[in-house]
């Protein structure tokens, strides 16, 4: 099935109930949401586009990133939702790689495609491009599409720092959306759901379920995280559920202290995309109440490997509370988690291993990536490469995340792409790229250098290649790197090294 229906059926059931507004202001009940969508699919139907092509969205936090979203699938096609963060030639990569046929644009987003060498038909949507699209005729209802049919293709780096391409099909979409009502939290016409995390990842996935259901969708006037921003629209709209990574969750907590805030309206935040520190999810608690709930998850099983729920994150009376709290939660109802030896062989609990997830939330495989996919799939599991310990009531507890990944901000930061990129200057002979505590962001980005580059000159170097949360925020000299006996980098002894100057 076509996940679009969603939309068609809640225009036909209530077309008058207020869909899309930016801030306050409502800028499209579901009737219009859905004729607008029907418009962009007509738009994209007459410039050849196929079911299964894909066309790309390229833009920041708005309302009509929904209304493009939900018009390619009217269409048929795939949707390829680019991170609104990332630099031009990053999102060039992923457009070329995913063979897209256009790319909705958020105005200024174009440009960076165009100096990025973009040559695709780029469609500035807040434009005279957008105004053109939405004149279309309108499709008559969306195409039927197979269960396993590719919706939405999400790149996500990988060790290499070239980004992979998870292929979620509607199947995927419809289930991990069927398990938030059942995992995570309830949800009806009466709420909202904020967008204040990027549309491109965790906050664009819950969007469906909110369409099924009728529920409002707020996109802030700034387009991403204010904390003050997100206080003042849930007091307004009274019913607010949103997505955020632990240190928007933190910045939250810190900010709503300082200005006397009670957070009065937030009913539900799903927090997740990084380590939520024990003392920081204790104290938001403490401030905000029974609001938070906690899930677990990967590109590769968006949204849906497991879940805290509300009720344990604020359970204080259970003897294992403490650890349930820095856990994350018990397996959601569409998959199964267990843990594994190297060779897959399932562990008893107590023991630590390798998180393996199978299910109808588990992607098919990589896009045009069949090498990739036999690593990842085996036996029908998710390889999350990711270690942890379950109990014997099945709560999961991540021991240490896979690939040297760094998360800042909620965003992943792959060390191997960033570290390339610094040895394209000549002056520079090795490097090793780490994570480093930050109260903010959960980690920063540090660089440690062998070689004599000056620091604005690595700067620049970056500024040029890769996304500006992605540059490093340190660069610390050293004679040499500390190495294994087979030559490799030990990242564990740099890691030390930073806490121990901390």
């Amino acid at each position: 099935m076509n996940i679009g229906m969603w939309l068609a059926r809640q225009a036909a059931a209530g077309g008058d109930r207020p869909a899309l507004f930016l801030g306050r202001d409502q800028v499209a009940d579901y009737g219009s949401f859905h004729q607008k969508a029907a418009q962009v699919a007509g738009w994209l139907v007459s410039q050849g586009v196929e079911p299964g092509d894909r066309v790309a969205i390229f833009m920041k936090n708005c309302p009509d990133y929904l209304i493009a979203l939900f018009g390619i699938w009217y269409a048929g096609a795939a949707a390829v939702p680019v991170n609104a963060k990332l630099h031009g030639r990053e999102a060039a990569y992923i457009l070329e790689n995913s063979g897209t046929r256009l790319v909705f644009a958020s105005a200024g987003l174009d440009t960076a495609l165009r100096e990025a060498g973009v040559t695709l038909d780029i469609i500035d949507f807040s434009g005279a491009d957008g105004a053109a699209v939405l004149a279309a005729d309108p499709v008559t209802a969306p195409v039927r599409r197979a269960p396993q049919d590719l919706a939405w293709l999400f790149y996500t780096s990988g060790t290499t720092g070239r980004p992979k391409g998870v292929m979620i099909t509607h199947r995927m979409l419809i289930t991990v959306s069927l398990a938030y009502l059942n995992d995570v939290d309830a949800a009806s016409a009466e709420d909202q759901i904020l967008y204040a995390a990027p549309m491109s990842h965790g906050a664009g996935l819950y969007a469906m379920l909110h369409v099924l259901v009728g529920a409002a969708h707020v996109c802030p006037p700034s387009g991403g995280f204010e904390p003050h921003e997100i206080f003042e629209l849930a007091e307004h709209f009274g019913r607010v559920q949103m997505f955020a990574a632990p240190t928007m969750v933190t910045r939250m907590t810190a900010q709503a202290k300082a200005a006397g805030r009670s957070g009065r309206g937030l009913r539900t935040v799903v927090y997740a995309g990084g380590p939520m520190y024990l003392a920081d999810i204790i104290e938001a608690v403490d401030h905000f109440g029974p609001v938070f709930v906690q899930i677990y998850g990967q590109g590769e099983c968006p949204m849906g490997i497991t879940a805290l729920s509300r009720h344990d994150v604020i359970d204080r009376s259970h003897p294992e509370w403490r650890a349930r709290l820095a856990g994350v939660g018990r397996a959601q109802s569409p998959v199964e988690v267990q843990i594994g030896s190297p060779d897959g062989t399932p562990l008893p609990p107590g023991e630590v291993g390798e998180i393996m997830v199978r299910g109808d939330a588990v992607m098919p495989g990589y896009w045009n990536n069949e090498t990739a996919t036999a690593e990842t799939l085996k036996d029908g599991w998710l390889m999350t490469g990711d270690m942890g310990v379950m109990d014997a009531a099945g709560y999961l507890t991540l021991q240490d995340r896979s690939k040297d990944m760094i998360i800042t901000g909620g965003s992943n930061v792959y060390p191997r792409e960033v570290e390339e990129v610094l040895l394209m200057h000549p002056d520079v002979q090795e490097v090793s790229v780490v994570g480093r505590r930050h109260a903010d962001w959960g980690e920063e980005v540090v660089a440690f250098i062998v070689g004599t580059a000056p620091e604005a000159e690595l700067d620049a170097l970056c500024n040029d290649q890769i996304a500006r949360f992605k540059r490093p925020k340190s660069y610390i000299r050293t004679a040499e790197l500390p190495k294994n006996n087979y030559g490799k980098v030990l990242k564990t002894e740099l890691r030390k090294m930073l806490e121990e100057n901390a």
